[in-house]
């Protein structure tokens, strides 16, 4: 290979270029492979001029070590490799940031510098259009950008080959492997040699995991000799618990534990404080960090009975005789705290009563255990509001019924009555015998501006059921009380840590009832066997949400995800919604851990 600077290179599609601009363009786009005319509509959307050349730098964000300590080495060699070429070894961050930067010839890092490729520089899609490292990164994938296929002119002479790489256990993308050379330069077997690297850099990350656990055996071990108590050591992906920890702990609450201890962990090294685990058991426990020499190997939970003179009624470090799976409200959340609750006080005060939540979250199956709850007896009727829109007078029939006869009756989805019908049937409701007949009423929103106002206004009770998303704490005992309901008579299988962890960072649309929809496909995946990640539905194999974020983040990403959806994806208006700074938006975009794919701008 040669590598000679021209005063103006010309790549070789645009060499008997038109004299017309507009069909010069024109000429160019129509070249495109499908994704790069993709990645060329979404850095038009994103405001990439096509002359610019300045491109953004940046030393700040997550310290890339344990990438840089895996993949230096690696790098090392393929740069000797690569000695005397006309070749560069970019390797980026997963924001895209430049981290590691290796040439084959001394011309080659004059001429990256040039192009303000060197370590520090912003590669991402969004900040200089199309190019390989941003694009592999935005894909999740290996991408080829060749010549004239990148976006701004002025990289039009450059050609690059990028890989993922991604971390071996959890399958997230920590950053990309690229071979960066001229156009004229460009060979097909660049593309498997960066492929060849990248699965190195992953075989030297995952020895770098198994590094840290081994040192966070060592401090497990440390703690059980001094220790009295129950001992828990983990991590993202590994949970060790002494004999005390067993009744209190298992494989399956370890994404649970991780979640509380990176949260109350999150500015500090140690805390002391209470800790709620499954079926209500609170213990007094203490959490430190185990750290070597700067390198976080894991978290240390060390946990004791919770004094008497503060006890309370709840059961104190021990299991009691129930699982807790009889109760609607599963889960340890303070949403799932503040339901159970609410609905105690409901069922007591036996008033009619408005059950509001989001498509999914279990509005009918609640109102059916209000049902169980009353102990009066009769049935259950559900109405549909959809049947009025067909034929009101026989809906109407149906109401009047309802109300005379003993039991229970649901109204469901009453903020779709249309408005002529929701006052008709208004002075219905008003008439109905409390104590004949318990009433209950769904809606999507509790409150809203329309036309079933004054029938919601008929319901004082309320209860509000959170999205999932909300209350992700709660998907593990969820997940296993769904599970138990699934199997029936024959033994329930154990969902794998890994699964309950790749669940919790689902997105989940859908509620509850997507969730119960996942682990049904699981279950016949596993036929009888623990569930594990490969049983999921290929689209759920996946999580898209980053784990360890705190509650604040949380509400911070369902905003942004709002906006993004009522903007249709599309980024610069989303930005201009939410009152921020387009680049403000990419950050939070990869910070909260929203997948980049489905977005279209």
């Amino acid at each position: 290979m040669t590598l000679t600077f021209q005063s103006d290179p010309v790549p070789s599609l645009a060499r008997d270029r038109p004299r017309c601009p507009e069909v010069a363009e024109s000429a160019r786009r129509a070249h495109l492979r499908p994704e790069i005319a993709l990645s060329w509509q979404r850095s038009a959307r994103n405001g990439v001029g096509r002359s610019d050349v300045d491109v953004p730098r940046s030393s700040s964000g997550d310290r890339p070590g344990r990438l840089l300590r895996a993949a230096e080495a690696v790098i090392e060699r393929l740069a000797g490799r690569l000695h005397g070429l006309p070749l560069a070894v970019v390797l980026a961050d997963a924001d895209a940031r430049v981290v590691a930067r290796r040439v084959g010839r001394e011309d080659v890092r004059a001429w990256l510098d040039r192009l303000r490729i060197a370590p520090g520089s912003l590669l991402a899609e969004e900040t200089i259009g199309t190019n390989a490292i941003g694009c592999a990164m935005e894909e999740r994938r290996p991408f080829v950008v060749v010549g004239a296929e990148h976006y701004r002119e002025n990289l039009r002479r450059l050609s690059a080959r990028a890989v993922p790489v991604r971390h071996p256990t959890t399958g997230i993308v920590k950053g990309v492997l690229a071979l960066v050379c001229p156009s004229e330069d460009d060979n097909v077997l660049m593309l498997p040699l960066a492929e060849e690297a990248a699965a190195r850099i992953e075989d030297r990350l995952s020895d770098d995991i198994a590094r840290h656990e081994r040192l966070l055996l060592d401090r497990f071990l440390q703690a059980t000799r001094r220790s009295a108590g129950a001992v828990v050591c983990l991590n993202r992906d590994l949970l060790i618990s002494n004999t005390l920890a067993g009744p209190l702990v298992g494989p399956a609450d370890q994404p649970l534990l991780w979640d509380w201890a990176t949260k109350v962990l999150a500015s500090r090294d140690e805390y002391c404080g209470e800790l709620r685990l499954a079926d209500d058991i609170v213990v007094q426990a203490r959490c430190t960090t185990v750290r070597v020499h700067e390198l976080e190997a894991g978290i240390l939970i060390e946990m004791r009975p919770r004094p008497a003179d503060v006890a309370g009624p709840g059961p104190v470090y021990r299991r009691p005789g129930g699982d807790g799976s009889g109760h609607p409200v599963p889960g340890r959340s303070a949403a799932a705290e503040r339901l159970r609750r609410e609905l105690a006080a409901v069922a007591e005060a036996r008033r009619p009563v408005l059950i509001s939540g989001e498509p999914g979250t279990g509005k009918t199956f609640l109102a059916r255990h209000l049902h169980e709850l009353d102990g009066a007896g009769g049935v259950v009727r559900v109405l549909e509001t959809g049947q009025c829109r067909d034929d009101p007078g026989a809906w109407f029939d149906r109401l009047r019924a309802g109300l005379a006869t003993p039991g229970t009756l649901v109204l469901r989805h009453i903020d779709e009555l249309p408005a002529e019908l929701a006052s008709r049937a208004v002075s219905l409701v008003e008439t109905a015998d409390e104590h004949a007949v318990r009433l209950i009423a769904t809606a999507r929103l509790a409150e809203h501006d329309d036309a079933a106002t004054r029938l919601r206004d008929c319901f004082p009770a309320r209860l509000r059921l959170p999205a999932l998303r909300q209350r992700v704490e709660d998907i593990p005992d969820l997940a296993r009380v769904l599970v138990r309901d699934l199997a029936g008579d024959a033994p329930a299988p154990r969902l794998e840590p890994a699964t309950l962890q790749n669940l919790m960072g689902q997105v989940w649309s859908g509620n509850v009832r997507e969730l119960r929809t996942v682990l049904t496909s699981a279950l016949m995946r596993s036929a009888g066997r623990d569930v594990a990640i490969k049983h999921l539905p290929p689209e759920y194999r996946t999580a898209p949400i980053r784990h360890g974020l705190t509650s604040l983040q949380r509400a911070e990403r369902e905003a942004v995800l709002n906006a993004l959806d009522d903007c249709g994806g599309n980024k610069q208006a989303a930005a201009e919604l939410l009152g921020i700074a387009r680049s403000t938006l990419y950050r939070k975009i990869r910070s909260l851990g929203i997948d980049g794919r489905c977005l279209s701008g």
